[in-house]
């Protein structure tokens, strides 16, 4: 069977979806945006407080499932402009360790959810 995670510390589903779903010991979540969950207002004032937006949501899914970002072993990061991808990196990264970082791909979108610059997905194992 597969548990439905939800935490109210991370955006609600827009659609019919879930922020995460766990199978066994695997967990897939959804793609975040930077929603803040206290005001429901988009985060976009740079691309760095966008991307931080995105990793506490993502931070608030995880935990709400009894993990952490050590827990991750691939992450997706769709991003509007390429330019953008050395700053995004720059916070993406302070949320790992190096050394035991998860796999990741990151793709140039034309368009994201709301319109924002970035969007990102994870999968992280028990």
């Amino acid at each position: 069977m597969k548990k439905i995670i939800f935490t109210e510390n991370a955006p609600a589903p827009i659609g019919p979806y879930n922020q995460a779903v766990l199978k066994g010991n695997t967990l897939y979540t959804s793609g975040q945006i930077s929603i803040n969950p206290a005001t429901g207002e988009l985060v976009t004032d740079s691309i760095e407080s966008e991307t931080q937006q995105v990793m506490q949501n993502m931070k608030a899914v995880l935990e709400a499932a009894g993990m952490t970002f050590e827990n991750v072993v691939k992450a997706t990061i769709f991003i509007m402009d390429m330019n953008d991808f050395g700053k995004i990196n720059t916070v993406y990264g302070a949320y790992f360790n190096e050394k035991t970082a998860p796999a990741r791909e990151t793709v140039q979108v034309a368009c994201l959810p709301k319109n924002v610059n970035v969007e990102i997905s994870m999968i992280a194992i028990l």
